[in-house]
C-alpha cells in the first residue's frame, strides 16, 4: 500500500527584493522547488551555507511565505492560511529541533516539555512529559532549568519536547551544529531511534554528510535549486 503523502511542495519560489533605488534585480533564494515526502520517509536536506536550506525550512513550518508556489502539510496548503490557523496546524502536526535548542530559559525541563502538550489539551502533560524526559536520560534533570543544563542535555530536552505530541512531522534545522562530536552523534543516534520508534517523518537540515547518509533520501540544495542525491 502507498504511503500518504506528508508534505508536498510544489514550484516553490522565494526571492527578495534589493534595496530601494539600488537598481539591482530580485535576491532569488528559492527557485521553484518541487517536491513530496511520504509517512515515514527520513529526507536529510544538504547544501553549503547560504544554500536555501533553512529557509526552505522556514517556508515548509509556515514560518515564513513563498513569493509564488505552494506548501501541503498532511494534505493542507498551509500558505493560504492565515497566521493563526497556520500555528493551529504546526501546533496538531510538526515538532521542532533547532540548532540553538529554542528552550524557554523560565522554565524548567519538565516545564518546556509539559508546553506543548498543554497546548494540545492534554491532561496528564506532566506525566507524560516525565516519561519522555525519563526516555531521552534527564530523570535526574526534571527541575533543572536550561541555563543550569549542558548543550547536549538542551538538546535532549528540545528532542523530548518534539517528539511528545506524537507529530506526525519532525523539522531538524542543524540538530548538533551547537554540539561537540561526541555529543552530537549521541543526540543523533536518540533522535533517530525514537524516529523509528514513533514512525515519523523527518526532515532534516544538515551540511554532516555523515549523518545526511544514515537517512532514506537526500536532497541538495545549490543555488536555491534542488537536486535529489542517489545511494
Amino acid at each position: 500500500m502507498e504511503k500518504p503523502v506528508v508534505v508536498k511542495v510544489e514550484q516553490l519560489h522565494k526571492q527578495v527584493e534589493s534595496g530601494v533605488g539600488s537598481g539591482e534585480p530580485p535576491l532569488v533564494i528559492l527557485h521553484e522547488i518541487s517536491f513530496s515526502v511520504a509517512a515515514g520517509e527520513t529526507v536529510a536536506i544538504v547544501g553549503a551555507s547560504g544554500s536555501g536550506k533553512s529557509t526552505l525550512l522556514g517556508l515548509l513550518a509556515g514560518l515564513d511565505q513563498p513569493s509564488s508556489g505552494s506548501v501541503f502539510l498532511d494534505g493542507r496548503e498551509i500558505n493560504v492560511l492565515d497566521e493563526d490557523a497556520r500555528a493551529v496546524l504546526r501546533g496538531q502536526i510538526l515538532g521542532f529541533v533547532f540548532q540553538s535548542f529554542q528552550l524557554l530559559p523560565s522554565l524548567t525541563a519538565l516545564e518546556n516539555v509539559m508546553l506543548p502538550l498543554e497546548l494540545a489539551g492534554q491532561r496528564a502533560a506532566g506525566g507524560e512529559a516525565r516519561s519522555w524526559l525519563e526516555r531521552v536520560g534527564l530523570a535526574h534533570r526534571l527541575g533543572h532549568y536550561p541555563k543550569h543544563l549542558s548543550g547536549g542535555e538542551q538538546q535532549r530536552v528540545a528532542l523530548a519536547r518534539a517528539f511528545a505530541p506524537g507529530p506526525k512531522l519532525i523539522l531538524a534545522d542543524e540538530p548538533t551544529g551547537n554540539l561537540d562530536a561526541t555529543t552530537g552523534h549521541q543526540i543523533i543516534d536518540l533522535m533517530f531511534a525514537i524516529n523509528a520508534e514513533r514512525g515519523t517523518t523527518l526532515i532534516l537540515v544538515t551540511h554532516d554528510e555523515e549523518i545526511a547518509a544514515r537517512c532514506s533520501r537526500r536532497l541538495r540544495m545549490h543555488g536555491g535549486r534542488m537536486e535529489e542525491l542517489g545511494g
